[in-house]
């Protein structure tokens, strides 16, 4: 009995820590799948991105928040995974899709992926995720409490 008490004990102190460290799990429902996101709120977290991952489970993905709603354009320069890119509007709705985008190590030659009309939110699978959902312009995403509408300068 005194080892239930203890492994309690312990399994008590994990939960507390855990909650006391404010890490708070952030996700999306697209398409009827729900992937673990990190959000890109700010310049730098989305200029980073996914740049330098050797790899992303299938159930992850980023999310970019950003200020407005206006013409969005992407590129991989320094990303190692190829992914799907997905372009959402102020209302939450798939604008376009760019497939399989391929890595690159181009640095500033690597080419851009624009979004087909003006995007508030940017969505990264990996490659191959949006023609395994069937994702098409107009489909939703929903977002988990605590995203926030808009990204920071």
């Amino acid at each position: 009995m005194p080892r239930l008490g203890l492994l309690l004990s312990l399994l008590s102190a994990l939960v507390l820590a855990t909650a006391c460290s404010g890490a708070t799990t952030h996700w999306v429902e697209v398409g009827g799948q729900r992937f673990s996101v990190e959000l890109a709120l700010d310049h730098e977290t989305r200029a980073r991105g996914l740049m330098y991952r050797e790899s992303m489970p299938e159930d992850h993905g980023m999310l970019f928040v950003h200020e407005r709603e206006e013409p969005l354009a992407y590129w991989m320069k320094n990303t190692r995974i190829p992914l799907d890119i997905l372009y959402f509007d102020a209302g939450r709705r798939l604008v376009s899709i760019q497939r399989g985008v391929p890595t690159c190590s181009a640095g500033d030659a690597c080419p851009n992926y624009p979004s087909r009309g003006p995007a508030k939110y940017v969505l990264e699978l990996n490659a191959g995720r949006s023609d395994a959902l069937d994702l098409k312009p107009g489909d939703p995403i929903h977002f988990s409490p605590g995203i926030p509408d808009t990204g920071q300068p």
